[in-house]
């Protein structure tokens, strides 16, 4: 079982960069897990399906494959969540062997420094065959955003409501209010979304503080729309989970009403946007490999 785990992560090393040659040299880490499941044909189930601690699995397995190939030299480290191909990137094609040695080496780098005591400023090389949910920003402060979808997740129904209201007024959203609790046929508020001084547009929302692990499903947004029917021009479904492919579609579907999706994903990077009940903080990482052409001068 471990072995086919470990085939898993190293099988999306070239396709990585093929994605974002495909992009023209860039994209959002979702982009590429995107542009390597539609160039495999994945289906839907294998896109969807979630770790222990409720992440998509495959996009994790993708976001591990990234970091060996930053550490390689093939993909540029971004301050912004871009990931980018470097001149060496570009021009690279990695086979199954390939990534099992780029593997291997890294491996030994890291459990050298270890056993060495030299890894006081850099991160411990954790295999993604533990299930472990990779995020860029913890390695160095924390994992803040874990934390943070639990405490949401742990809200009362009504207080999660309380807080999408606020956080989509920091966002822009004008006129907010929720809707009695149970009266409104799923509808948890309402509210404007101004677009310059004489165009606006009344949108609708729904919370859904989600702790199961299988995905917001076609249906629930279908429910939502139907709901909203005649009452709105646009649609903003909110949940700390996550939602299946199906139910993307659905929400994008052309002649119907559109649908915002705000998955955990989205919904972490509004707040960090807002700097709604985070505190942010600034740490450093030393890059080694920076001052030693200084020493060999």
């Amino acid at each position: 079982m471990a072995k086919q785990k470990q085939a898993e992560f190293l099988k999306w090393m070239g396709p990585c960069l093929d994605a974002l040659r495909k992009l023209g040299g860039s994209g959002t880490p979702q982009e590429v897990s995107d542009a390597i499941a539609e160039e495999l044909n994945l289906p839907d189930e294998k896109r969807e399906e979630l770790t222990a601690s409720g992440i998509p699995r495959f996009h994790n397995q993708v976001c591990w494959a990234r970091q060996y190939l930053v550490w390689e030299g093939y993909i540029e480290s971004s301050k912004r969540g871009i990931w980018k191909l470097s001149l060496a990137g570009a021009k690279k094609q990695i086979t199954d062997e390939d990534a099992r040695k780029i593997f291997l080496k890294w491996v030994d780098i890291y459990s050298k420094k270890r056993k060495a005591k030299k890894q006081t400023s850099t991160p411990e090389l954790v295999h993604p065959e533990k299930e472990e949910t990779f995020d860029e920003t913890a390695q160095s402060s924390g994992n803040y955003k874990e934390e943070l979808i639990s405490i949401l997740r742990s809200l009362s129904p009504r207080g999660f409501e309380e807080l999408c209201l606020l956080l989509l007024r920091e966002n822009g959203i004008e006129n907010l209010k929720l809707t009695k609790q149970g009266r409104d046929g799923g509808i948890d508020g309402i509210g404007t979304l101004r677009i310059n001084p004489v165009v606006s547009f009344k949108v609708l929302f729904q919370c859904k503080r989600y702790n199961n692990k299988n995905p917001i499903k076609r249906e629930q947004i279908g429910d939502f729309r139907n709901a909203m029917m005649g009452r709105a021009e646009k649609g903003i479904f909110i949940t700390t989970g996550y939602f299946s492919s199906e139910s993307e579609r659905e929400a994008t579907r052309e002649g119907a009403t559109q649908i915002e999706l705000v998955d955990c994903d989205k919904l972490l990077e509004m707040f960090e946007k807002t700097e709604l009940g985070l505190r942010p903080i600034t740490s450093y990482e030393i890059d080694r490999q920076f001052f030693e052409k200084y020493m060999k001068s």
